[in-house]
């Protein structure tokens, strides 16, 4: 018997897959049927009035979305914040500014250490280094 305590309202519980306790997992999917049954009726809403109507807060809204149980096919308005900057997007974690510039700076990171071809020591002195590019 593995027992927990719940993240979600600290209550003692034996620990099951979702990780939360029964009670939570009722409430969860009494807001998700709140949220599915209101867009059936206002296919238009955004987030925010998906959110104030329902009472759900957007960021249980944004997990129903990326568990795929809510669709923003069928809701052309209905998007969710972006994780880095906040901005709203249909797809995926990121949006696509914070997307590029993410891969830019890694892209001047590898960069930066494969063109290391030399340092310099604090005496002054230039060290050469040899670099295998067959060996990855």
């Amino acid at each position: 018997m593995n027992l927990a305590n719940c993240p979600r309202c600290g209550k003692l519980f034996m620990a099951n897959i979702r990780d939360i306790c029964q009670n939570c997992i009722k409430d969860i999917e009494h807001q998700y049927e709140l949220c599915v049954q209101y867009l059936r009726e206002e296919r238009r809403a955004t987030i925010q009035e998906l959110s104030d109507a329902t009472e759900v807060s957007i960021k249980q809204i944004t997990r129903f979305i990326r568990e795929g149980r809510i669709s923003v096919l069928d809701a052309p308005n209905l998007m969710y914040p972006c994780e880095v900057c906040g901005t709203l997007i249909r797809e995926g974690h990121m949006c696509d500014s914070c997307r590029t510039r993410l891969t830019k700076e890694l892209t001047e990171s590898i960069k930066g250490k494969e063109n290391k071809e030399f340092s310099t020591r604090e005496t002054g002195e230039v060290t050469y280094r040899a670099i295998d590019k067959f060996h990855k």
